[in-house]
């Protein structure tokens, strides 16, 4: 363990800094699982996790704005994601061109090329933009501020705009990541003749929040409906990118870490990526855990075949990710069928079925004959 790492720990406390007890706590959790010692890595993150404890005896305690009508805060302080992200390529290589331009921004700034700090991320729901949002911060070294959306919206007109200003006055001295999730909530297209004044207002003070933040500040906003955006809002972000649903590759490590734990010698993980192209990382962690938790619960082995089920019946009316059926809720052969159309061959459909290879042929031969 790097010295520097517990003094640094020990000097935040000492000073009664939350936040930079937070940052060294991390970073020595991260060290404890890059040495192996992840039972103690776990422990130290899940008590920074706790409510209600930050320096309290210290009588350290932070003040969020709040909304002046009910109290709470706009904002939230959260911690950085401890699971991984997995995008397509070419959305990390976006994250990590962003994430090098915010630590660089001083070379920048003196060779006159800085640009704001600020991305845009769209996509349809689960595909992990607030996770990222996250792993942002994590790699600035920065807290991460959330906007909390119940509370800024206020049903009182023109307290929604001196919510989004109070927001945006307590941001600069706080050296954070500010994140604007479901942006389009508050940023709406201004010539929309459904919406009402008071949101047109709404929006201009976005942005002239958003234009009052120094070259400094980073923004990492998301929405999942791109279109319903200002055209204002769009030019106040010079980083964008749109993530979609995951591509083979990465559904392939997503069922390996979530339903498998990183720990699938007979690569299993492959064959569900071939038949889940429609599922987000958000469905096939949902389906996984589910899996693992009857596996515990029953004290029986993973059943591939509920798995299979729940991928199959994921995007239809009768469940989104199937976390309760049974795999007699689909024929056989009907599953055999569908797999087959994915180009899976026998021994593949035996083993996501948990039938023999004879059988799996069978049941093929069955659902070709109708």
């Amino acid at each position: 363990m790097d010295p520097k790492k517990i003094i640094e720990l020990v000097e935040a406390a000492l000073a009664a800094d939350y936040p930079r007890v937070r940052k060294a706590a991390n970073a020595i959790a991260r060290v404890m699982g890059d040495d192996g010692q992840e039972e103690g890595a776990t422990a130290l993150r899940s008590l920074l996790r706790k409510k209600g404890v930050p320096l309290r005896a210290s009588g350290h305690m932070e003040q969020l704005p709040v909304d002046v009508k009910s109290r709470l805060p706009l904002v939230e302080e959260q911690e950085w994601p401890v699971t991984p992200i997995f995008i397509n390529e070419p959305a990390h290589m976006a994250i990590a061109d962003f994430v090098s331009d915010a630590q660089n921004l001083e070379e920048f700034s003196r060779n006159g090329i800085a640009s704001r700090l600020a991305i845009m991320l769209s996509g349809p729901p689960g595909t992990g933009k607030s996770l990222l949002a996250g792993h942002i911060a994590s790699q600035l070294n920065r807290p991460l501020y959330v906007v909390r959306l119940d509370s800024l919206i206020s049903s009182l007109l023109g307290d929604t705009a001196k919510n989004v200003r109070a927001v945006f006055d307590f941001i600069p001295t706080k050296n954070a990541v500010l994140f604007l999730d479901e942006i389009d909530a508050v940023a709406k297209f201004r010539d929309d003749r459904q919406e009402l004044g008071e949101l047109k207002r709404v929006v201009n003070t976005v942005i002239q929040g958003l234009d009052s933040l120094d070259d400094s500040a980073v923004v990492v906003a998301a929405t999942n409906h791109s279109q319903l955006l200002d055209p204002a809002i769009w030019r106040r972000f010079p980083y964008q990118l749109e993530i979609g649903l995951p591509n083979e590759t990465v559904r392939e490590a997503l069922w390996n870490y979530f339903l498998f734990g990183d720990k699938d010698p007979e690569g299993v993980s492959k064959i569900l990526a071939v038949i889940s192209p429609n599922l987000t990382g958000a469905d096939i962690e949902r389906i996984s855990l589910a899996a693992r938790r009857r596996m515990l619960l029953n004290k029986n082995e993973l059943h591939l075949g509920e798995v299979t089920t729940a991928i199959i019946n994921a995007r239809t009316s009768e469940g989104h990710t199937g976390e309760r059926r049974r795999q007699g809720a689909l024929d056989n052969k009907e599953m055999a069928r569908h797999l087959q159309q994915h180009g899976l061959n026998a021994p593949q459909i035996a083993k996501l079925l948990g039938v023999s290879r004879q059988w799996s042929l069978r049941l093929l031969n069955e659902a070709d004959n109708g």
